[in-house]
Formats: structure tokens, C-alpha cells, sequence
């Protein structure tokens, strides 16, 4: 895995580093949830209607996607085949991207990569195309649980790019007893403490004691909030500290026992003594999403560039470059033969992953998030 491919896959890692702004962005324009856990987002209605027979050669397209979260020469191939043309900008965090895409007026972007509790609040604020299927045939290629997305059930406004969840990365020759449980990293070993890693950035911050808690990692209860916030301050000193960047080359060194990681991340250590577990617990599903803009004059094009990248090859080059997990089915399946035996958490099942529990937005909480977030890494 090229070195340049992991420091880009940080700009989800800091996904979440200021949801508060922007979920302030997002209410400024009429968005944003009122909280809970489950998606609440309404239908979208079209602003125009598409033509399945447009001529894309006449029209043009920008993208906005995260660094080298796609091969080099998707552009070029999707003008091969498609004929429209294609910009393709960068935004290092979702609250770059949602600032651009709140600021008022076009903002001159037709399709964004966006986490999916994002995709679900940029629709709430009215700012989404919804997506015709008609015009994205490759939808059938995805796996039957991406239509029960928590953000977005039917995948009304917003289509999977990649999708996973959070556990526990360990090093297997270091930790004594392998780790099964949330508790195993908020109140660690003798043998582990003070070598253990969290991740900074909300609601994974928050994940491990919600759910050691039995809350919902989506909660916009204040009593509960403060109860994840008391534990939070508890474990902190029995921690090395947070990471959300090298945690994996700091396992490979043996300088840290356990990390809080995302799935995909895990398999970026070297050390093969570097073991992915999902605690009994439970956790999240996160996904990242394309959306098309309401504000797009080449809908036709977008819905095309979207059904490009979910197709096998766009989506191989993201299991065999990225190693997160496809929601290609195919893809996922050929991913979880090939790699799976050097990479077991690419072959969780999609069964197993939608047990786990989706993001949503969760509306002014996001405040209290940030609150807690600034809190506990400042004590």
C-alpha cells in the first residue's frame, strides 16, 4: 500500500473534527436533523426531469473527492467512455466540502464524496438531487443492505462509495489476553495500560463508551451524553493517548498494544502479529457516499460519473488500492477470496456489517460532541 494512498485516507479520519460548524453551516440553510437515531431525512424532489438520452458529450462535470480516493485515471477513462467531460477537485474533510456546498449561490461542484450522516444532512437542507435509478443501472450491482442504509433507506439521494465499520487493531504478541470487548481499551490490562490509542474525532471518540454503556452511538440524550463523557475522563489516564493518523505504523513498532481503528486502516500495518477485532459490543457503520447537487446544469452526466465508480472496476481498484470494503457485491465477494486471508476484515460478510450500527446526523448534539471531544483531550 504506497504511502501516499494511506496519509489520504486521514481526510476521513478528520471527517468529524468539526461537526458542530458544520452543522451551524447546514442550519444556516434550512438542514440539519433534530437529532436521533435513525434517519428522518425526507424524500427529495427532482428539480427537473432527467433525459436518459442526453448527449453527454455536450456536458461537463466537477467533482469533489477526497485525495487519491480513486484511481489517477478515473477521469480519463470516464470521458473515454461516457464522452462528457470532468474536473475532479479536492477537499481534505467533510466540513470543507459542506462549507463550499453551503455557502450560498452554485458552488461549481455537480458531485460530492461526502460521509453518509453528511450526505443525509446536505438533504435535509433541500441541496441534493435525488438519484434516478434509471439512470444509475449499477445500483443492481450492490449488495441488498446498502438499501437499509440508517442515513439514507433506498439510497434516495445519495449512492455507497465504500462502507465499514470500527473495532480494535492489536498486536497479538503484546496485548497477553486478545481484546473482545470496548471495556478492554476504556479500562485496560496492567499489561496494556498507558499503551493503548483512541481515536480523537467524533462520534468515534465517543463509540467505544457508548456502546460499553449500551447506548446508541447516534444518542442525543444530554444524561447519556454526559454519562459517555464521564467515562471518557476516566479512561484517559490509563491511556497512551489519541491518534487518529499512525496508529497502525505505532503497532507495528510495538510503541502501542491496542488502537481504536477503522477496519480498513488495521490492514495498513506491516507487522502480521497486527490482528482487527469487532468487539462483542458492537459498533458502527460508517459510509461514504456520492451525491449529485440540486444546483447541477448536468444532472445527466453526474448520474453517470456515479454509476461509473460503483461499477467492478472502479471498485476493485478501491478494495485492491484502499482495502476498505466495496459495496459492489462481486467485487466485495472476489476481494474477501483474494485478500481476505492477509486482510480478514475484508471478508465480513455484508450481513455482519449491517448489524452494526449506521450513522446518522444527529442535529444539534453535534455540539455537544465537539464539547465533549475539546473536553476530554484537554483535561
Amino acid at each position: 500500500m504506497p504511502m501516499s494512498v494511506r496519509t489520504a485516507r486521514t481526510t476521513r479520519a478528520t471527517a468529524l473534527a468539526a461537526l458542530a460548524a458544520a452543522t451551524l453551516a447546514l442550519a444556516a440553510c434550512g438542514g440539519g436533523s433534530s437529532g436521533g437515531n435513525s434517519s428522518s431525512a425526507a424524500a427529495p424532489s427532482p428539480s427537473f426531469t432527467l433525459d436518459a438520452k442526453a448527449d453527454l458529450s455536450k456536458q461537463s462535470i466537477v467533482v469533489s473527492n477526497w485525495d487519491n480516493y480513486m484511481d489517477p485515471d478515473t477521469a480519463n477513462k470516464f470521458s473515454d467512455t461516457t464522452k462528457a467531460k470532468i474536473t475532479v477537485a479536492k477537499h481534505a474533510t467533510n466540513e470543507e466540502i459542506i462549507g463550499k456546498l453551503t455557502a450560498g449561490g452554485d458552488p461549481g461542484i455537480d458531485v460530492a464524496f461526502v460521509s453518509g450522516q453528511y450526505a443525509q444532512a446536505l438533504n435535509e437542507a433541500g441541496l441534493l438531487e435525488p438519484i434516478d435509478p434509471a439512470l444509475v443501472p449499477n445500483l443492481a450491482k450492490l449488495y441488498p443492505e446498502t438499501k437499509k442504509l440508517a442515513f439514507d433507506p433506498g439510497n434516495k439521494f445519495s449512492v455507497p462509495y465504500s462502507w465499514g465499520t470500527t473495532g480494535i487493531c492489536y498486536r497479538e504478541d503484546l496485548v497477553g489476553t486478545a481484546p473482545t470487548s470496548w471495556n478492554d481499551i476504556l479500562s485496560p490490562s496492567p499489561q496494556n495500560a498507558k499503551k493503548v490509542l483512541m481515536l480523537s474525532t467524533q462520534p468515534w471518540l465517543n463509540l467505544p463508551a457508548a456502546k460499553s454503556l449500551g447506548f446508541s452511538v447516534n444518542t442525543t440524550d444530554s444524561a447519556q451524553l454526559d454519562q459517555i463523557k464521564a467515562q471518557l475522563l476516566k479512561t484517559k489516564p490509563q491511556i497512551m493517548g489519541f491518534d487518529d493518523t499512525t496508529f497502525y505504523s505505532r503497532l507495528d513498532s510495538g510503541e502501542a498494544n491496542m488502537a481504536v481503528a477503522w477496519d480498513g486502516w488495521c490492514n495498513y500495518a506491516t507487522n502480521k502479529k497486527v490482528k482487527f477485532v469487532l468487539p462483542k459490543e458492537g459498533a458502527d457503520l460508517w459510509t461514504d457516499t456520492m451525491v449529485v447537487l440540486k444546483s447541477s446544469k448536468n444532472k445527466e452526466a453526474a448520474m453517470a460519473y456515479i454509476n461509473f465508480m460503483i461499477d467492478d472496476a472502479e471498485q476493485t481498484w478501491l478494495t485492491d488500492n484502499i482495502l476498505y470494503k466495496s459495496p459492489n457485491k462481486s467485487v466485495a465477494e472476489k476481494a474477501a477470496a483474494t485478500l481476505g486471508k492477509d486482510y480478514p476484515n475484508l471478508a465480513m460478510t455484508p450481513a455482519d456489517l449491517a448489524k452494526q450500527e449506521g450513522l446518522v446526523d444527529v442535529g444539534e448534539a453535534a455540539k455537544t460532541y465537539a464539547l465533549i471531544a475539546t473536553e476530554v483531550q484537554a483535561s
